[in-house]
């Protein structure tokens, strides 16, 4: 069956104090627009509509960014979520299929939870998605008779029979686009706020004979975000759930809960993850790696068998290859490192590319910018790197080449040579006593002139 995803994304979001759109508040590094989407495309959509209303032209740049084939709807003024849906009208125009409707600020909704609402869909005109709440308080109630959902009552309207339902409105539908927005045509505004709100279809649709049901979820899919405190706990209910799926999976997590994941995060079996370790967005990270404590990677790749840290930083555009080893408090940045290649010790390596079995001293920098444009360090298989060694690029190192302790190097180094470019020592004897001698005079001067 042909769905169309129309995702309700205009709310300020008053309650997060922010000047940030609700939508694009990141949970797991990515904002919560994107996670709805992800969930819907399961369904693999024919069209999805994004309803924006506050900083739409932020809102749209982050969906397109994500589905450049998404199309947008501006909300102008928030009159309800009946009305929102509304605006999706025209974007629709001339499509036949079903329309299931998403928040944007729900973003943990399961693929099998949305394929079940297309099952219920092809036996019912509208389908409501309901979830039996630990602690109903003000959701509405689903009032079920057999699979038919027979309205939806408020809170403030149910009797005490009705208030004990535990099964509750998430707002979430499925139903004909055609259907869907004739039913929203005839929804009022006759209360107390003058909105018009989206569950009111369900009585429009009884009343037309239709058959209306309810598939019921967990609770937890249908979270949503209204202040910074739903967004940390939200933020702790998807990290919590992605390490249990990695601790599955066979990854070793040391210490699970001081690990942070992103939305997005790959890592195989037979990975040792130390404590306090930090995934930022596009990490993958192969089977049988280790990486140690309090380390930061974000857009990389990390092959089979490499070591990376403590203390290490891994930005984007890092590539490591089989068997490396990166140390304590090296990073690196847009660099292939070669197998087996190691960075052990307090050393920056940008924009650059080290060979197989390369070793980098402590202290190496390549000095990549200068001051407007990024340079390329090339750098062969098998070089020796002295400690404390500046490669300004653009240079080059051949295959077995060596560099001394100290050595700035300007200009390509040949394979198998030796670069050394320091000032040569000279020891000038009695030289220590007499300078110290001389400060502690000046100083002893300043302090009596004080």
């Amino acid at each position: 069956m042909t769905t169309a995803l129309v995702i309700l994304a205009a709310g300020k979001g008053t309650r997060m104090n922010s000047d940030i759109p609700k939508v694009l508040h990141p949970i797991a590094q990515t904002p919560m627009l994107v996670h709805a989407m992800r969930a819907g495309s399961v369904l693999s959509p024919e069209r999805t509509v994004i309803v924006t209303g506050h900083g739409s032209e932020a809102v749209a740049k982050i969906a397109q960014d994500e589905d450049e084939t998404a199309q947008i709807a501006v909300q102008e003024e928030q009159l309800g979520t009946a009305h929102a849906v509304a605006q999706a009208h025209d974007a629709l125009e001339g499509f036949q299929g079903d329309v299931v409707v998403l928040y944007g600020d729900t973003p943990f909704l399961q693929p099998d939870t949305l394929e079940r609402m297309i099952e219920a869909r092809a036996k019912n005109d509208l389908v409501i998605l309901g979830f039996e709440a630990a602690d109903p308080a003000r959701y509405g109630r689903l009032v079920m008779k057999g699979d038919t959902l027979e309205r939806i009552v408020e809170f403030k309207d149910a009797t005490e029979e009705e208030r004990a339902i535990t099964f509750c409105n998430s707002g979430l539908l499925a139903c004909d686009a055609q259907l869907l927005f004739s039913l929203i045509e005839a929804v009022g505004n006759d209360n107390a706020a003058g909105e018009y709100y989206l569950p009111d279809v369900v009585e429009i649709a009884r009343a037309k004979g239709l058959n209306v049901t309810a598939v019921a979820c967990d609770e937890a899919q249908t979270l949503g975000v209204n202040s910074r405190t739903d967004l940390a706990a939200a933020d702790a209910v998807f990290q919590a759930r992605a390490r249990a799926e990695l601790l599955d999976l066979g990854v070793t997590l040391m210490a699970p809960d001081s690990v942070y994941l992103a939305a997005d995060t790959v890592i195989g079996r037979d990975t040792v993850i130390e404590p306090n370790v930090v995934f930022g967005p596009g990490v993958t990270v192969e089977s049988g790696a280790t990486i140690r404590a309090f380390s930061h990677l974000e857009g990389c790749h990390v092959s089979r068998g490499a070591i990376v840290g403590p203390y290490a930083r891994l930005r984007p555009g890092t590539e490591l290859s089989e068997n490396v080893r990166i140390g304590n408090f090296v990073e690196i940045k847009n660099a292939e490192i070669a197998e087996g290649a190691k960075i052990n010790h307090l050393s920056y390596i940008g924009d650059a590319s080290v060979g197989a079995a390369t070793n980098i001293g402590a202290g190496t920098i390549t000095c990549n910018y200068d001051g407007v444009m990024k340079h390329k360090t090339t750098i062969g298989a098998n070089v020796f790197i002295g400690s404390n060694t500046m490669l300004v690029a653009p240079v080059t190192l051949g295959d077995g080449a060596m560099t001394a302790t100290g050595t700035v190097v300007t200009r390509d180094v040949e394979p198998e040579a030796l670069a050394v470019a320091r000032a040569r020592q000279d020891n000038k004897p009695g030289y220590a006593r007499k300078l110290f001698d001389m400060l502690k005079a000046k100083k002893a001067r300043r302090d009596k002139g004080a």
